[in-house]
């Protein structure tokens, strides 16, 4: 499957704090299209909406790990803008692959902000649940209900569905055994950067835990919860998202989050 969403949008104002281009990392099921509502609130930056492989225009690529699309990242970032440093924002799969950008390639991560990334062990019910999903990949109905229950808008459901009947199982597999299997990036701990490190308050479990083991690993990093939110909650709130993003890019911590 490709899309017509392009990988790169320029500035159209300058009035940004910096000239750095902001990279934003999508999610597991989707591709740069979930970002979609974020941009006009960007229009003052470059932004860069890179698909993962195995994912959007690169379904045929195979899953690289979380290591290799990290490093895959910060050369199509360089390819595509010129630049060898830029922000970074990731939610979820995104999230992990910043985490590993930032421990591989801190010289390149002006700043990082992600949302909703599990570094530990996912295991019982909800790791059942995500190989039953296997088992139905490649059916539409399957794709349907995962659209209802992240609560999507009614007009982003139908490329949700296509694109992740898109995606080969073989990907899916292993892209979900790597972050499945957890762990704090090695390397992480000494990224110097501004880190801040978000998720829902409504997400799972291991979710939340995964923000207070990071908290431990990482002291200088900023953990909060956004109140009544789920996973993907920059279609859920593209406002409040937006409001999160600007203040972060302005070097401050949304005071509208709440402590961990």
């Amino acid at each position: 499957m490709t899309t017509a969403f392009p990988e790169v949008h320029p500035a159209t104002k300058n009035d940004a704090d910096d000239d750095l281009p902001v990279v934003l990392l999508h999610g597991g099921n989707v591709a740069n299209w979930m970002w979609e509502p974020q941009l006009d609130a960007l229009s003052h930056r470059t932004v860069v909406t890179p698909d993962l492989p195995g994912f959007g225009r690169r379904t045929e690529e195979p899953w690289p790990g979380l290591g290799g699309g990290a490093d895959d990242v910060v050369t199509r970032v360089e390819h595509l803008t010129g630049s060898p440093r830029f922000h970074v924002v990731g939610l979820s799969l995104g999230g992990a692959v910043a985490l590993h950008l930032a421990a591989r390639h801190p010289g390149s991560a002006a700043s990082v902000l992600v949302s909703g990334a599990p570094v530990l062990p996912v295991k019982g019910f909800s790791r059942a649940l995500a190989r039953l999903q296997l088992t139905f990949w490649d059916s539409p109905w399957f794709w349907k209900a995962l659209a209802a229950g992240f609560r999507l808008p009614a007009d982003s459901r139908d490329l949700y569905v296509r694109h992740g009947l898109s995606v080969h199982r073989e990907t899916a597999r292993r892209m979900l055994d790597d972050v499945h299997a957890g762990g704090i990036p090695p390397g992480l701990t000494k990224y110097p950067g501004p880190l801040l490190l978000v998720a829902g308050e409504r997400e799972p479990r291991v979710v939340h835990r995964s923000l207070q083991a990071l908290a431990a690993a990482v002291p200088h990093a900023q953990t909060r919860l956004v109140p009544k939110m789920h996973h993907i909650w920059n279609v859920e709130d593209p406002q409040r998202f937006d409001a999160t993003l600007a203040t972060w890019l302005a070097g401050e911590v949304s005071p509208d989050l709440s402590p961990l």
